[in-house]
């Protein structure tokens, strides 16, 4: 027992000297010749540094404005353009670019390889196109990660599209096969016969592209209006939430926050388009009086609560941290780990922020209270809401993310403070690399160290990522 005493009194009086020097050295202010306190950082020995070197994009317009007369080709060499000429990099450094896209335009199916050469860029230089619903930017960008970690190349330029202006519209698939059989017609009379089916009415109805589950045939705005009402999100908290994106967007623009945003001049219209043209602040109480645009008439997802369809293009460059710094750059950030995930696509088609987010900060050795600035694709206001609810549930995180802990949801003063897809516009193939860049701006202006992207996509996918704030 005496032993013990002592033992007690030795460690409490350790304890009491160590609390002083604590005391002494946090209260000391540094001179002159101290060096700041070293920031964390993600590095890993034998791995090579990748780093964000700038990122750019088009204004987003809402499709069917200024941009309808185009092509999306158009947009992607603008922004690969515009990416050459603010960091200035010789085109025949590019060893690779990768671009995303969801709606195809037929004719430019490759169209990473069109808008290289478009730009500029050598013949020499490969390029291909990824897709992978809206987070195919993502993906150009973490295949690029990938190359560069291989030592393929030490530069890459990856990027994404989307031109909804005009989608494809296809024929009937009945008037296809016999647009087909008379293209190989051999006679006179099996030509007209195969005109005489062309006459009818039914064979002219045309196929309407949808923003439409294939396995599950259901909207996509269905599924959000589903998942508001299983995880209890109101109308009034999504109106709310889609006011705030609207109005930080406003004064992110205002404040000249919004520094990736390329001027671009449409051919033969006077005036060059610099701005974004769905940024609307508006107040919950207006929102309130828009009709439900899915489920009516009880559904809570409107029009001013969801992202809307629009045109834009995006691009950003990636090096080896050594290339990087060799030429001269200062990079923006480092990227680090990153994760994509998937769900059944009936219930749980939008909860992929939910299930990537846990997953990659794991991966990363993070938890949510080392991230700084919070970057997340918002689909839907009430699909942001939903997902922040399973993240904080812990009868969720046990039973379908198979976690004993759940993480939380994301302290809204740090989530999206620029505003976010549903106020800025979501271009499916373009979104992934806005938000990237917009993570790395925002750790340098807000003096952060880590982010975390995260989004979700069609067929029940999501993508996570860690961004690291460059030194300065």
């Amino acid at each position: 027992m005496a032993s013990l005493t002592r033992t007690c009194s030795s460690f409490l009086s350790f304890r009491s000297k160590l609390q002083c020097l604590r005391c002494i050295s946090t209260s000391t202010p540094l001179s002159a010749g101290d060096a700041p306190q070293k920031r964390r950082t993600l590095e890993k020995k034998g791995v090579k540094n990748i780093v964000l070197v700038e990122g750019v994009r088009t204004p987003f317009l809402m499709s069917g404005t200024d941009y309808k007369s185009l092509m999306p080709h158009d947009l992607a060499r603008a922004a690969v353009q515009g990416l050459a000429k603010k960091t200035d990099i010789p085109k025949d450094e590019v060893g690779y670019v990768i671009f995303g896209t969801v709606i195809q335009e037929v004719k430019t199916s490759n169209i990473a390889r069109e808008a290289a050469m478009g730009a500029g860029f050598s013949m020499a230089t490969p390029a291909h196109t990824v897709t992978q619903a809206c987070i195919s930017s993502n993906q150009a960008i973490t295949t690029g990660i990938g190359m560069l970690a291989a030592g393929l190349t030490d530069a890459v330029i990856a990027g994404g599209v989307e031109f909804m202006s005009d989608v494809p519209i296809r024929h009937s698939r009945k008037m296809r096969g016999l647009m087909l059989s008379l293209n190989k017609a051999k006679t006179a009379s099996a030509r007209l016969a195969i005109i005489r089916q062309m006459l009818s009415l039914k064979v002219w109805m045309p196929e309407l592209p949808a923003v439409a589950e294939f396995s599950t045939n259901e909207v996509m705005g269905h599924s959000a209006d589903r998942l508001c009402a299983a995880f209890g999100v109101s109308r009034q908290e999504q109106d709310e939430f889609a006011s705030r994106s609207h109005r930080f967007a406003a004064e992110a623009a205002e404040k000249g926050y919004l520094t990736d945003v390329l001027t671009y001049k449409i051919p033969g219209k006077a005036v060059p388009i610099s701005k974004d043209n769905g940024i609307r602040p508006s107040t919950p109480e207006k929102m309130a009086k828009l009709k439900p645009a899915f489920i009516k008439p009880h559904g809570s997802v409107t029009a001013a609560n969801s992202s809307f369809l629009t045109d834009g293009a995006s691009a950003c460059l990636l090096m080896t941290e050594e290339r990087a710094l060799q030429m001269g750059y200062k990079p923006k950030a480092y990227l680090r780990d990153f994760t994509y995930v998937a769900q059944d696509p009936k219930d749980q088609l939008l909860l992929g922020p939910a299930y990537a987010t846990p997953k990659v900060l794991a991966k990363a050795g993070l938890r949510m209270s080392d991230i700084d600035v919070f970057e997340y694709h918002e689909a839907f206001a009430g699909q942001i809401l939903s997902n922040f609810k399973a993240l904080d549930s812990d009868y969720f995180t046990k039973k379908h993310m198979n976690l004993s802990e759940k993480c939380g949801a994301p302290p809204m003063d740090k989530f999206n403070l620029w505003g976010g897809s549903l106020s800025i516009g979501h271009p499916f193939g373009a979104t992934g690399v806005r938000l990237v860049t917009t993570a790395a701006n925002r750790l340098h202006k807000e003096d952060g160290q880590f982010a975390l992207v995260a989004a979700c996509a069609a067929g029940g996918l999501g993508h996570g990522c860690i961004v690291e704030r460059y030194p300065q």
